[in-house]
């Protein structure tokens, strides 16, 4: 089982000093990356901007669960328009009803203009 085949992936990244967080989320891929979209003001988000070492697996829905194998790689914040684009129409196809009725949630709190795409990059 792949990371980009499961509903869910378990999204490691380190803190400053180290530490790992590991986190469930949504991942789509698309030419040999994955890609999650989350809301800029994250812990994920600050974590990658501090180093870009992630690691990544495929797991359950709380992501206690492992699924698959761990993938290390790097993250970063997809600051490229296009791409971002390519990468939210790759995460509308996977999840489909799902991923609109969560964007339609976060427009409607006005929580859209917080919303960045990561690219995961497997080492």
């Amino acid at each position: 089982m792949t990371p980009g085949d499961t509903r869910y992936i378990a999204l490691t990244t380190y803190r400053r000093d180290g530490r790992p967080v590991t986190t469930p989320v949504w991942a789509a891929p698309l030419n040999g990356n994955l890609y999650v979209v989350t809301a800029r003001s994250t812990g994920k988000v600050r974590r990658l901007r501090a180093t870009d070492r992630i690691r990544f697996a495929p797991s359950n829905m709380n992501g206690r669960r492992i699924l698959g194998a761990w993938h290390e790689g790097s993250g970063r914040v997809v600051e490229d328009e296009q791409r971002r684009g390519e990468a939210l129409a790759a995460l509308q196809r996977k999840y489909g009803w799902q991923m609109s009725l969560a964007m339609l949630i976060n427009r409607l709190r006005g929580l859209d203009r917080e919303r960045v795409v990561l690219e995961l990059t497997p080492a």
